[in-house]
């Protein structure tokens, strides 16, 4: 047998079956060896060689070794939202001497032993989520053994990390509330995926504002979409065949509430005359389209900066608190929303 191709397709799980361990203490043994028994880290490490388990990965000083290489996992590398989060680690990174390494979650089945790889085999001193989830399955036991982590955009409570986002909800809410501000009383939500926290959040500051100023929240003018331009589109022409359609629409993305601006000019409708819009993120795109897209701008280089900065303080040996760390965003009106235009 090739030797190159054993290597290739070896697994920590192969090893541990070797081994006749956890998977766990495999990890653990390859990670943290003054952990576990010397008898263990020794049938650990046979193990890893006999099966081809990327050799030279082993016997070295874990402790001492550094690769000066940080993996940031990316939920959706296409999306031109997280270019300027990764700007932000980029340039923090590279002042102290840091690669950066991009590994995006949208195929992530077939990345998932890349990363493990890199994890185990110590080629990354750091990873930096830019999502709300591990990139692979990791028991809590297994989470202990992995590299430093921070994350930055999302909040996931569970995985007890520090974090880097904005207040999700209270952003949603005043973008609502501004609509309902310019006299709007039908106004509808383009949502994100249900499974996303942040969705969840701008979801509730939606709701909120509604309930606020004495509005119903009717299911009907909530629309869910994926973040791409195709499924604001699709979700808009949704919403303007209801029976009373909408005169105002917030959307969880800037890229849906392009989508949505493209589709009401194609179906006739003026923007803001008829159909009021708001975006959430501030991409570049926002400021150049026609009109510009009024929008909740975030602070995204200072995102990636400061979570940067958060696992810096780690790999440098500092304590650092679970939780959240908020950075102010705000409502940047332009050219899509308008005063509700009174029936004729």
């Amino acid at each position: 047998m090739n030797p190159k191709k054993q290597v290739v397709a070896a697994t920590m799980k192969d090893v541990a079956e070797r081994a006749n361990v956890s998977t766990a203490t495999v990890s653990r043994a390859l990670m943290n060896p003054e952990k576990v028994s010397q008898a263990t880290r020794n049938k650990v490490e046979q193990a890893a060689i006999e099966v081809g388990y990327l050799p030279g990965s082993l016997n070295r000083n874990v402790k001492r070794n550094e690769s000066r290489t940080i993996l940031v996992i990316v939920p959706d590398i296409c999306d031109p939202f997280f270019s300027e989060i990764i700007r932000g680690i980029e340039v923090t990174a590279a002042a102290q001497g840091y690669l950066v390494l991009i590994g995006d979650c949208a195929h992530q089945n077939q990345q998932e032993k890349t990363f493990i790889d890199l994890i185990i085999t110590k080629q990354i001193d750091g990873m930096l989520l830019l999502g709300s989830r591990l990139p692979f399955d990791a028991s809590k036991e297994e989470q202990r053994n992995l590299p430093p982590m921070v994350m930055a955009n999302e909040f996931a409570p569970e995985l007890e990390l520090p974090t880097v986002h904005i207040d999700n909800l209270t952003a949603a809410f005043n973008a609502v509330n501004y609509l309902h501000e310019l006299g709007h009383d039908r106004i509808a939500c383009i949502a994100g995926p249900e499974e996303m926290p942040l969705c969840h959040y701008r979801l509730q500051g939606y709701v909120q504002a509604l309930r606020r100023s004495g509005m119903q929240v009717d299911p009907h003018y909530i629309a869910r979409g994926d973040f791409t331009f195709n499924a604001g589109a699709q979700a808009l022409d949704q919403l303007l065949n209801l029976t009373n359609p909408p005169t105002a629409v917030f959307c969880h993305s800037d890229v849906m509430a392009l989508g949505a601006l493209s589709q009401a000019k194609r179906r006739g409708f003026k923007v803001p005359e008829d159909l009021s819009i708001i975006g959430f993120d501030n991409i570049a795109l926002a400021e150049f389209c026609d009109p510009p897209l009024t929008t909740i701008s975030q602070p995204r280089f200072d995102i990636g900066r400061e979570a940067m900065l958060l696992l810096l303080d780690q790999l440098h040996g500092q304590i650092v608190s679970s939780g959240s760390r908020l950075l102010d965003c705000e409502l940047i009106v332009r050219g899509t929303t308008r005063a509700r235009r009174a029936a004729k």
